[in-house]
């Protein structure tokens, strides 16, 4: 299983029957392909869709469905597209019940940072300030370093995100939560130590009391 894979996985576990849930460009989209058996989420896009999913075979593309990022999506029966002003009339108003976003950076107080400088060759900042700012829970889905060098820092280099404290980070060597003490180790990924989180983390971490494998759905 590939990092991107047992990232996703894990974040679809912290989904719930009916949320409401928007997924960032990048690896955030996996998730809505490993959903535990039996759970329903209404997945929203910014560019104006709620009830997307993912292709349900190759060849069913089609230029007009799209999520955010431009690549190309499914909809389930039922689905509803919308303007982008009524689509962060959801975000904005707080009916989000979470959205799960790709991370550049996560600093010891657990505030985001996930975009550079807008009109270059990075990532902007798309609608990452909106949905960190209102949705009701906020999932961040990284790698654990980049090159070599840890995501998970003393304190942002780049902009920040948003002011607000992400809910929880999920990396393919752990889980975290960021706490008003700071950030709680709460999983390791099967087969990896805490010796391995720490060495790969610049940040301090607190250690939780039943800190255990991370679960990941065998299918």
């Amino acid at each position: 299983m590939d990092d991107k894979t047992l990232i996703a996985k894990r974040v679809a576990l912290e989904l719930r029957p009916g949320d409401l849930a928007n997924l960032g460009i990048g690896l955030p989209t996996l998730v809505a392909s490993y959903l535990a058996p039996g759970v329903e989420v209404f997945f929203q896009s910014e560019n104006g869709i709620v009830g997307m999913s993912p292709l349900p075979d190759i060849g069913f593309a089609d230029d007009d469905l799209t999520d955010a990022g431009g690549s190309p999506i499914g909809v389930l029966p039922g689905a509803c597209a919308f303007d982008s002003a009524f689509s962060f009339g959801l975000i904005r108003g707080g009916h989000l019940d979470v959205t799960v976003l790709g991370g550049l950076q996560i600093d010891e107080r657990g505030l985001l940072a996930n975009w550079m400088v807008p009109g270059k060759m990075v990532p902007g900042m798309g609608g990452a300030m909106d949905l960190v700012s209102g949705a009701k829970r906020v999932i961040v889905a990284m790698t654990h370093t980049a090159k070599g060098a840890p995501k998970i820092v003393k304190t942002c280099t780049l902009p920040l995100t948003s002011v607000r404290r992400v809910d929880l980070v999920v990396t393919e060597l752990a889980v975290i939560e960021p706490t008003a003490k700071g950030l709680l180790l709460r999983e390791v990924a099967p087969g990896v130590s805490v010796e391995q989180v720490l060495e790969a983390t610049e940040a301090s971490l607190l250690i939780a009391e039943d800190l255990r494998e991370m679960p990941i759905l065998a299918a």
